[in-house]
């Protein structure tokens, strides 16, 4: 067998062995055309208060910056719709921190793989990354055909859905190129633009990341939040997943096999008095390995001052 169809064989082989549910691989290239939308969408000010964003331009659109002599970019995919959803009328928490941080899960699932390239192959230059770099992942699974961005801005596996973690990992390692995602089956369907509580969703596929309750609750680090918000947040106090709840194509999600990702029962059954009296130690204790310990303690308190009025 062809040495390169071997090698990527090999790769996507093991990649399933780590759990990934899907590997896609692309050559690694300048983004010009990613280039260009995220320039107008940074001059339109639609990262908000998320300045590192307008950080390593040059890096964001050359996988070469990032990992010199660059060749290859393989996407994984992992699930982590949960078997389980919220039991109480509490603050909502988004589904992807349910669970263990999804960082230090993929991580280490990443650099096993880098080290199984290297073991099997041999002298391989390789940098994972997963959501911590700046690296245009959708458009790299878009590029491997995985799927296709849909007007939510999230990437969307025909038949699976959206509720997948993208990782992604560079290397200098020649391989066989999958075909690009062709197609939008997104359709004339508007209901994640007509659904978003803040109207962040804009036609064209453009979000508005500085209107996202995402962005409100995670990312802003004001201790107020712009009172043009209020009211809209629907009890969302982490994250939000309107826009992915109301989408068509994630009637076809399935649970995650995934033990890192199983539910903490706070998340699942807390009730806003009892969030709202959690001690610093409490807080830190549960939620030492969780993504929710991103926005501290004080920073769950605001939005739960805020959702309350």
């Amino acid at each position: 067998m062809d040495p390169i169809a071997q090698h990527t064989q090999l790769i996507k082989r093991y990649s399933r062995e780590l759990g990934f549910d899907y590997c896609g691989i692309a050559k690694a290239e300048q983004l010009d055309e990613d280039a260009r939308r995220l320039e107008q969408w940074l001059s339109k000010g639609m990262h908000g208060g998320m300045r590192y964003m307008e950080n390593y331009f040059d890096l964001r659109i050359d996988p070469a910056k990032l990992v010199p002599g660059a060749r290859s970019v393989i996407t994984l995919l992992m699930n982590y719709f949960p078997q389980q959803t919220q039991q109480t009328d509490g603050p909502r928490i988004s589904k992807y921190a349910y669970g263990q941080d999804y960082h230090e899960v993929i991580r280490a699932r990443l650099n096993a793989l880098l080290q199984y390239i290297r073991e099997q192959i041999g002298a391989v230059n390789g940098r994972g990354f997963v959501d911590s770099a700046p690296v245009l992942e959708r458009t790299w699974a878009r590029k491997s055909g995985l799927g296709w961005i849909g007007k939510n801005g999230n990437l969307l596996v025909k038949g699976a859905g959206s509720f997948y973690f993208i990782a992604t990992l560079i290397t200098d390692l020649a391989l066989q190129y999958d075909d690009p995602y062709g197609k939008d089956f997104c359709g004339s369907c508007t209901k994640c633009i007509d659904a978003c509580p803040t109207q962040a969703i804009l036609p064209g596929k453009v979000v508005d990341g500085s209107k996202c309750i995402s962005y409100y609750t995670i990312e802003l680090k004001e201790a107020l939040i712009p009172e043009e918000a209020k009211g809209r947040f629907q009890n969302w106090v982490f994250g939000c997943d309107v826009c992915q709840d109301v989408c068509p194509w994630n009637r076809f999600s399935t649970p995650n096999q995934q033990p890192d990702f199983t539910p903490l029962p706070e998340v699942l059954n807390l009730s806003t008095r009892e969030w709202e009296h959690f001690s610093e130690e409490q807080f830190r204790k549960i939620f030492k390995h969780s993504p929710i310990k991103r926005t501290k303690l004080s920073g769950i308190q605001r939005n739960l001052k805020f959702i309350r009025g």
